[in-house]
């Protein structure tokens, strides 16, 4: 295999360097979300170089890193706005307590006055309730080139079937699993999707289903946990979305490698009137270095996960 280092940035992917990377457990770490519509282009980092006032920027960014909400803008596809209005999504992705609501905002300052820290704990702000999830397809070709190249395909397709769900969205984390998308509110990251997969995913996301072996994971769980459950969710043959409960994580310990660790998961999975505990540990290890970004020639560390699935 080429060294993704000694390849030029002008014709490197990074989303074929690492399509030796695992998939499972990559997903970006987020439970809070706020969307906020913006027409036109993206800058490379987005919500800094949004059309949105300057104050409103520097104030929506600090309160939303204090408060642990992940901004995405959104926007749809082909359509451009002749109105200043736009609308705006909050999204809570715990498991078993997933939420979504929305509004529309005249004025931008509006976005200051968001309880942002009550979104980072759950508490809903009373706005209109969404019954339908959300398909949100990174296409930010000026973050990283396999956004705009994978991710445009994709997004055009899903939104000619299903144009209420589909928005584009900036960055989601791992440009090199593009084409990415993330689905609301229960907060599932999608990688490597073409046309063809990504409507797969569309349909059983609509339905109330998961796609595991597309899943990067979700994103309310850390890494290794995220893993677990797309392992056993494939072990066991279950696709509904809240199909396993997360009962206890133990801390990570450091395995028989002085470069692994291990942690012990424990799911409930009910089905058909039974109840079975699952314990599934995973040892995590070092993967090979990958260039994480098409215009950067710098690698980055991996990980790799190793699962075991037993009873409780």
């Amino acid at each position: 295999m080429t060294d993704p280092a000694n390849v030029s940035s002008d014709r490197f992917r990074c989303s074929v360097g690492a399509l030796d990377e695992q998939l499972a457990g990559s997903a970006a770490v987020d439970a809070a979300y706020l969307l906020v519509e913006q027409t036109g282009p993206w800058g490379k980092k987005a919500l800094a170089e949004s059309g949105l006032p300057e104050h409103v920027r520097t104030g929506l960014a600090e309160t939303a890193a204090a408060a642990g909400v992940r901004v995405q803008l959104i926007r749809r596809h082909g359509r451009s706005s002749t109105t200043e209005a736009f609308r705006v999504f909050l999204g809570y992705a715990a498991p078993g307590r997933a939420w979504l609501e929305t509004t529309v905002f005249e004025v931008a300052d509006d976005l200051l006055d968001l309880d942002l820290d009550g979104l980072a704990e759950g508490r809903s702000s009373g706005l209109e309730p969404v019954e339908h999830p959300l398909l949100l397809v990174c296409t930010n070709g000026r973050r990283d080139a396999c956004c705009a190249e994978f991710g445009r395909p994709v997004v055009a397709a899903l939104s000619a079937g299903h144009p209420q769900e589909t928005w584009e969205t900036t960055h989601l984390g791992g440009h090199r699993f593009a084409g990415a998308m993330l689905t609301l509110p229960h907060g599932i990251s999608y990688g490597r999707l073409d046309v063809e997969s990504a409507e797969r995913v569309a349909s059983e996301t609509l339905a109330g289903r998961l796609v595991p072996s597309l899943m990067r994971g979700r994103t309310a769980y850390d890494p290794p946990v995220q893993a677990a459950e797309i392992a056993l969710l494939e072990a066991r043959g279950e696709t509904r979305v809240d199909g396993l409960e997360l009962v206890e994580v133990s801390p990570p310990a450091q395995a028989s490698s002085a470069r692994a660790t291990t942690s012990s998961v424990v799911f409930r999975h009910r089905v058909a009137g039974s109840t079975t505990l699952h314990r599934v540990t995973v040892t995590e290890t070092p993967g090979d270095p990958v260039r994480a970004s098409c215009a950067d020639a710098k690698t980055k560390p991996t990980k790799a996960f190793r699962v075991e699935i037993g009873r409780w």
